[in-house]
């Protein structure tokens, strides 16, 4: 039933499912105390309070979006796509070192991944959803041509070595919050959150360049700009100082479209079996 609703709303303009998602953000700011002091606390502690009404209606669009991106032709998806300096990839690609993606939960992150794809073979991090009901219907949409899925296991790492020892593109979610043993308490935003270390790893293993990027949302439904940028930090030190310096690259991306941000997101939530940071630096 999901997977039909989905299909039927993709078919829907692009400024339409924006304008519908802009009305539906306040609707759930209004109606749902949790998700609203979420919010409020995320985005008041980052420092970014005069974006809070922007921000609830791009977390509607965000929502209603998701039929578009994930059920209509991908050239239909493309076509809404802008891309940024991409010379900087291009040239990442062209020494065969591989590349590392790092994509926080800002804009329209689902339309990066099927971008980079669109140019060169992509395999992305991927950890199920909770709802089964939720398996088909993302696994479906994501599943692309040049993307690959990796699952959040040993397998899937040893699926993303082995890309960039290809020379081949990995991409990964910086900002979602790892399980038991995958990550270290590094401070995010004035708060100490759970980060993986994953992406510096593989960095370290490999040589491979690290780039930022994110789709920044148009005003009214005109479509997303995709825009690039290097990793300049030192990732010298032990996992929690390589986690603080990527989690300063994440601060520094969003604070360019801060409205544009998933504050709703539990970023700091502790995962089961791991020690607080409190317990932990004792």
């Amino acid at each position: 039933m999901l997977i039909i609703l989905f299909r039927f709303l993709s078919f829907f303009p692009l400024p339409l499912l924006h304008a519908i998602g802009s009305a539906l953000g306040w609707l759930v700011y209004l109606f749902s105390g949790s998700y609203r002091r979420r919010l409020q606390e995320n985005i008041f502690r980052a420092g970014f309070s005069t974006s809070l009404k922007p921000a609830i209606r791009e977390a509607g669009k965000n929502l209603m979006e998701l039929p578009f991106i994930w059920c209509a032709s991908p050239a239909r998806v493309l076509r809404t796509a802008t891309i940024e300096n991409w010379e900087l990839v291009q040239n990442a690609l062209d020494a065969k070192k591989g590349v590392i993606f790092l994509t926080p939960h800002l804009g329209c992150f689902e339309i990066v991944a099927q971008t980079i794809a669109a140019k060169t073979r992509l395999t992305v991090l991927y950890r199920p959803p909770r709802k089964s009901a939720l398996k088909p219907l993302i696994e479906g949409a994501r599943a692309r041509e040049n993307l690959l899925l990796a699952p959040a296991n040993l397998a899937g790492v040893r699926m993303m070595l082995k890309a960039l020892k290809k020379g081949e593109a990995i991409g990964l979610l910086p900002d979602q919050v790892p399980q038991e043993g995958e990550g270290v308490w590094a401070n995010f935003f004035s708060k100490q959150a759970y980060t993986m270390t994953l992406s510096a790893k593989l960095q370290t293993m490999t040589g491979a360049p690290i780039i930022l990027t994110y789709a920044e949302r148009l005003p009214n439904g005109r479509g997303y700009v995709v825009r690039f940028s290097a990793f300049d930090a030192s990732l010298e030190g032990n996992a929690t100082q390589q986690a603080r310096a990527i989690n300063t690259a994440m601060e520094q991306l969003i604070a360019h479209s801060p409205a544009q941000y998933f504050w709703s997101y539990n970023r700091y939530k502790k995962p089961d079996g791991v020690a607080g940071p409190e317990q932990e630096s004792a």
